[in-house]
């Protein structure tokens, strides 16, 4: 697999814990929207520490974006790209994933897992085709919302947002159960679905749409 160093263009904070990164696009360098990368912060003790990101540019920008959230907390890779600066430089890798626009439907996020999502909705605003996407949005709280102004000018009233740890939302509450998909989608029919996030928002949101006979073939998720 190729790799190629890439200097840090900007840095610039997306919510209280999410930063979004551009950098450098090596000449000849391709992507799909819904794609990602192992990148590693050049810093000595941390080369070789590789973690996916995804893209959040699209394919035709001059630079590449990372959308990531850190967590300051756990000294890992995301700790020490929350104290990045502008100038420093990264190793990526060529660009791999599942995810990939395969046609309408509703897209199913849980944290940072609307990554992938990103690229994806920014694309079809770009080519006037979002038509009649959907995006269940769940966080922890309100400040967790990655984006939110940018994906609710995208999508309007086919953005919706649950909250699983704030009492006092305007959103909605809870978990995205089979009773919370069947409320907010009337229609899963001929639909893709496409679905990222941690490994037990994954499994519980798979468990409802299996429950309300969503076929297998029509999920889109990261293998």
């Amino acid at each position: 697999m190729d790799t190629f160093h890439v200097q840090i263009l900007n840095k610039k904070q997306v919510t209280h814990d999410t930063y979004a990164f551009q950098v450098e696009k090596p000449e000849g360098y391709t992507f799909e929207p819904g794609q990602a990368t192992e990148v590693s912060l050049l810093k000595e003790g941390w080369e070789e520490e590789k973690r996916p990101f995804t893209f959040t540019s699209l394919p035709s920008d001059a630079h590449l974006e990372f959308t990531i959230k850190t967590y300051p907390d756990h000294e890992g890779v995301t700790k020490r790209l929350r104290d990045a600066e502008v100038g420093d430089r990264l190793e990526i890798g060529d660009a791999w994933g599942a995810i990939s626009y395969k046609g309408p439907g509703v897209f199913i996020a849980g944290g940072a897992g609307i990554t992938p999502f990103i690229s994806i909705l920014r694309d079809l605003r770009q080519k006037n085709a979002v038509g009649t996407n959907e995006l269940i949005f769940a966080n922890k709280t309100n400040d967790d919302i990655i984006l939110f102004e940018e994906l609710k000018t995208i999508l309007g009233h086919k953005f919706y947002n649950i909250i699983g740890k704030q009492a006092d939302t305007a959103y909605d509450q809870g978990r995205i159960d089979k009773a919370y998909l069947e409320k907010k989608i009337t229609d899963f029919t001929d639909r893709q679905v496409y679905l990222c996030g941690p490994d037990g928002f994954m499994k519980a949101v798979e468990k409802a749409l299996q429950e309300l006979g969503v076929k297998p073939d029509s999920l889109v998720f990261e293998q």
